[in-house]
């Protein structure tokens, strides 16, 4: 590890907020990571790794303890017990949007609708990340991680991170913290080997355009997401004060099939897949040889949370008086720093959209960043 004079946040996040944190450390190797963490712990401060700083909303006073920069890379091909497929293990510091192009060139399927998404990739797994419909869940195996206080990298199965939407056990959700603390060292995820595929989700479709079910190229769609990004200032450009955010500011809300009802029916809408392997456990000493049958539960649904933004009255390129932050020009549900913007001000707007959300829909967007130093 590498303890190096602290960095302004602003200069290591795209929403560009943030003072220089007490101390920095950056790490290049898997021992410099596992060093520096055992470091920062061993002080009792408080801490955070920081990869690509793209899910990041740091607040304006100086962050009083150690940042971590993890800056590892490497991507190592290995065999999968599945025919057909392929394994990649892949370092936390590894850009994702790389990992991405790295897997269409090869003809790895199973990334490519996550084209564009930035940060690195020992971030995708703690927040699940997604896009169009395909998410890493689908794909991840395992990861190595590494917990607050022990001296070992262990490998974890995917099936243990409580994977969700956009959720792990991982996640520093607003207002709590997270079930386990602990840093990814690398993951490994499973892919098809085929050059192309048929796309079969409805969101993704529907953004490539795609009529019929002739299998697409690979590389084809990773251009039109990619060029869907870019329309929408989701694509990281100096010039374009649109792509200076965390992207999606606020998650889609989860909400009931009932309160989906009572929204308008042109809101758009997604059901939520239920859980198909749910495991019924029978304590043996009640059992008397009959397994009762599975009880039919309505689906949850997903609702545009751009939408309900937009039909609360805060449009398009919105902001609040003499603020430099402002909603996208572009995208209903990225705040946008257009220029020397603090955290208090994206934070204000914030709360504005919130309120009106709540006062038109009754339901409360949740923001989907980490928020460091930060209240909503």
């Amino acid at each position: 590890m590498r303890e190096v004079e602290p960095i302004r946040l602003a200069e290591l996040t795209t929403l560009r907020t943030g003072a220089a944190p007490e101390r920095m450390l950056e790490a290049t190797t898997t021992a410099e990571l596992v060093d520096a963490l055992q470091d920062a712990w061993s002080r009792g401060d408080d801490w955070f790794v920081l990869g690509g700083g793209s899910n990041l909303f740091v607040g304006d006073a100086p962050f009083e303890g150690t940042v971590v920069r993890v800056l590892t890379q490497g991507i190592e091909e290995l065999p999968s017990p599945h025919e057909g497929r392929v394994r990649l293990r892949v370092q936390a510091g590894h850009g994702w949007d790389d990992l991405v192009a790295y897997a269409v060139e090869r003809g790895y399927a199973g990334l490519e609708a996550m084209s564009g998404i930035p940060g690195t990739v020992g971030a995708a797994p703690v927040q699940n990340i997604g896009a169009y419909g395909q998410e890493v869940q689908e794909t991840l195996v395992e990861v190595e991680l590494l917990d607050e206080n022990t001296d070992e990298v262990v490998t974890v199965p995917a099936g243990e991170l409580g994977l969700g939407f956009r959720t792990s056990v991982l996640k520093h959700h607003y207002g709590s913290v997270p079930q386990r603390r602990a840093v990814i060292v690398s993951i490994t995820v499973d892919l098809l080997v085929a050059s192309e595929r048929i796309v079969r989700g409805e969101q993704l479709r529907r953004a490539l355009g795609l009529q019929n079910d002739e299998p697409v190229p690979l590389t084809w769609v990773r251009e039109r997401i990619l060029a869907t990004r870019a329309s929408k200032g989701m694509l990281l450009d100096e010039s374009d004060h649109d792509t200076h955010s965390v992207g999606s500011f606020f998650q889609n809300a989860i909400v009931s099939e009932s309160v989906a009802r009572s929204l308008p029916p042109e809101c758009p809408r997604w059901p939520v897949a239920p859980d198909l392997d749910a495991v019924t456990v029978i304590p043996l000493a009640s059992y008397d040889g009959l397994v009762p049958q599975p009880v039919a539960v309505p689906p949850d649904v997903k609702v545009s949370a751009a939408w309900l933004i937009e039909q609360a009255g805060v449009r398009k390129g919105f902001h609040l008086p003499r603020s430099r932050a402002s909603v996208s020009t572009k995208h209903a549900l990225s705040l946008t720093n257009r220029g020397g913007a603090t955290a208090a001000e994206v934070a204000e707007l914030a709360r504005f959209i919130q309120s009106r959300v709540h006062a038109e829909f009754g339901l409360v967007l949740q923001p989907e960043p980490v928020l460091v130093g930060v209240e909503l």
